[in-house]
């Protein structure tokens, strides 16, 4: 197989494999059909962020044993079934339970391994343009999700169709993975040094003891704030007697816009000012959902705001995480940011849920436009420290 035809597939297969996450934010209108609410909802992704964590810590102990593709390609199993068990499910018990765990499983393993082997088939001089068109395809493939799912709703089909669909989806990209495994193999490019990653109690401590600290703390704020904004868009919006699909489908198309424009931007010389900046506008984004009444255009401004301050600084505070870490503790770097990363975006719903039960979606606003302030204070405190 010539390597750009692998490139190609395998790229083919993230965007599959992708949407599963994208259902994650029509879990709100999933658990309504059978009398759940957004408390509800945030549990099953608690699970699922108990389930991450534990992947991403023994990820390099797993592929040790079963192999990098193969393991890729049960990461789809796991996901597929996931889609399936919420597809079918009719109560909040068990099955959602479990498909929330699995979920979890599935997508830590996906979501940490799938560049590990992109790595592997690329030159060093390639990363960058290839890293972002990972990024790029994992984005469309989460965030059109909602929209496929808003669009058979409105052609009649109950919400349930969208995850046995996707999971359908899932399961071609499951076998995909199995059949590129040889192919991956042949192209290597070079035999790779496996480093040493594991997280130790003295790993933790001197990460969060260096500079990259502060950036491994503002990834998972900001994950904490994308969760709860976009998490419960669909409450949002159908409080506003708004259409969901409008907020996803301009957040995306924002998002892979910007990462493509700025993809070799790692904030220039004051980067930390570039993330100040960013996250002001993330701010600005969550105070328009907060003031504005049912008017169309500021809630998609809002959406392409939150996609500009969100979508752009990620990758510029991960660069900054990696730049700030020490090098002979950086594999353990990245993997507490990635850990911190999936804290916020499954395990803040948790918290999220029980505020919109408890008081409204309001509250959560708030609460998501002070931590956009924290993290932008943070970035502001590290680039006026180094002045």
């Amino acid at each position: 197989m010539q390597r750009q035809t692998f490139i190609s597939l395998y790229f083919l297969g993230i965007f599959l494999q992708a949407g599963a996450y994208g259902l994650t934010f029509l879990l709100p209108a999933l658990f309504a059909r059978f009398g759940g609410n957004e408390a509800d909802v945030g549990f099953v992704l608690a699970l699922t962020a108990i389930a991450t964590l534990i992947v991403v810590i023994y990820s390099g102990h797993i592929t040790a044993v079963t192999g990098l593709m193969p393991t890729i390609a049960i990461a789809g199993g796991l996901i597929t079934l996931a889609g399936l068990l919420f597809g079918l499910a009719r109560e909040t018990g068990l099955i959602v339970q479990s498909a929330g765990l699995l979920l979890g499983a599935g997508w830590g393993l996906f979501y940490t391994l799938t560049p590990v082997a992109l790595n592997r088939v690329i030159h060093p001089h390639e990363r960058i343009q290839y890293f972002t068109l990972l990024s790029v395809f994992i984005m469309a493939g989460f965030g059109l999700t909602p929209v496929f799912g808003a669009v058979l709703t409105r052609l009649g089909f109950d919400i349930g169709l969208t995850f046995l669909a996707t999971a359908g989806l899932c399961g071609a990209s499951t076998i995909l993975f199995f059949w590129l495994t040889r192919p991956m193999r042949a192209l290597t490019i070079e035999k790779q040094i496996v480093d040493k990653t594991r997280l130790t109690i003295t790993a933790i401590k001197d990460v969060m003891t260096s500079r990259a600290a502060i950036p491994i703390a503002m990834v998972g704020i900001g994950a904490s704030v994308f969760a709860g904004v976009t998490n419960f868009q669909i409450v949002y919006a159908d409080a506003q007697n708004l259409a969901y699909a409008d907020y996803f489908l301009a957040y995306t198309v924002t998002v892979i816009v910007c990462r493509v424009i700025f993809a070799q931007f790692m904030g220039g010389r004051s980067p930390y000012a570039v993330i100040a900046l960013l996250l002001g506008v993330m701010g600005l984004s969550v105070m328009l959902f907060i003031i504005q009444q049912s008017s169309v255009f500021l809630y998609v401004l809002g959406a392409i705001l939150f996609g500009i301050g969100y979508g752009v600084s990620y990758p510029i505070i991960k660069a900054m995480a990696a730049n700030e870490a020490n090098p002979e503790i950086l594999p353990q770097t990245l993997q507490l940011f990635g850990l911190s990363y999936f804290i916020g975006v499954f395990g803040f719903p948790f918290v999220a849920g029980h505020m919109i039960v408890q008081g409204g979606m309001a509250i959560l606003l708030w609460t998501a436009f002070g931590l956009a302030i924290l993290e932008c204070a943070l970035a502001s405190g590290r680039f006026f420290k180094r002045l």
